[in-house]
């Protein structure tokens, strides 16, 4: 079991590096934790932090990082965002962009793919035969590897994907009989960049974006840091881009200029 000290060396180290506010969480850290390091020949907590700090290759931490992230998430999650993202945000980026023809969107919150495969279909079925002639390809980003594997390899069992219209399952999946799971088609992958990266480090683009989701993944933030994070994205948006996030989270607006449009949608 982990003692207070050990709890609070884990919840130290990972709070200033990757943001994670997991003060509240000590019996989720020991069950994630306990049966791993049993395997790994650890004696204790503190033993394990001390391989951790000491791994010049960075693996255990990337290990530790992606078993105390939880990636909860599936298709159709949350759908007026997509909904919305169709009707008003497509057609404005579209008239803003129609010279350079370039579309720049980034789901922050990659997870298991889920997320950024829907937003990449919206985009597909909006363009239509247009398509070919925008650079249509959103980045998709998490701090953890292990989910981003799952979501390049994009393959997903007939209940996850139950909620999906029927057209959609058609037109961007192929259905393996045998196995009775559905792969993302390749045309669709070639939609999406899918990159590891950290919210807590310095946004690296060059060019501003249009839209940002960024869904349920402050629930994990301090309220200090979720106010960094924020203001980082304000700055990563065009003029007029727009933000969403989780509909069970909340934007504090005196901390960033966001314009609300409606709970859970804010513009620049």
């Amino acid at each position: 079991m982990i003692t207070d000290e050990e709890f609070t060396r884990i919840v130290r180290y990972l709070k200033p590096r990757y943001g994670l506010d997991l003060g509240q969480k000590k019996v989720i850290v020991n069950g994630r934790l306990e049966n791993y390091l049993k395997t790994g020949g650890w004696a204790n907590f503190n033993a394990y932090m001390d391989a951790v700090e000491r791994d010049s290759s960075g693996n255990l931490e990337k290990a530790l990082v992606n078993m105390l992230t939880t990636n909860h998430t599936y298709f159709m999650r949350e759908f007026n965002h997509f909904d919305y993202f169709r009707k008003v945000v497509l057609p404005w980026i579209k008239e803003k962009e129609k010279s350079r023809k370039d579309l720049r969107v980034w789901c922050g919150a990659a997870s298991t793919g889920e997320e950024p495969y829907m937003i990449a279909m919206v985009i597909k079925e909006f363009f239509g035969m247009e398509h070919g002639q925008w650079d249509t390809k959103l980045l998709a980003t998490d701090v953890s590897t292990r989910v981003l594997q799952q979501a390049m390899r994009g393959v997903y069992n007939a209940d996850q994907l139950k909620e999906v219209p029927e057209n959609w399952k058609r037109n961007f999946f192929n259905l393996d009989k045998l196995s009775g799971k559905y792969a993302v088609k390749e045309e669709l992958k070639q939609e999406i960049l899918f990159r590891q990266f950290n919210l807590m480090e310095p946004f690296p683009f060059k060019k501003k974006m249009h839209t940002i989701f960024l869904r349920n993944v402050m629930i994990y933030f301090d309220e200090k840091t979720k106010a960094e994070l924020l203001r980082k994205v304000y700055d990563t948006l065009e003029p007029g881009g727009y933000l969403f996030i989780g509909m069970t989270e909340t934007l504090d607006r005196n901390t960033v200029p966001f314009q609300i449009i409606q709970p859970s949608i804010f513009r620049k």
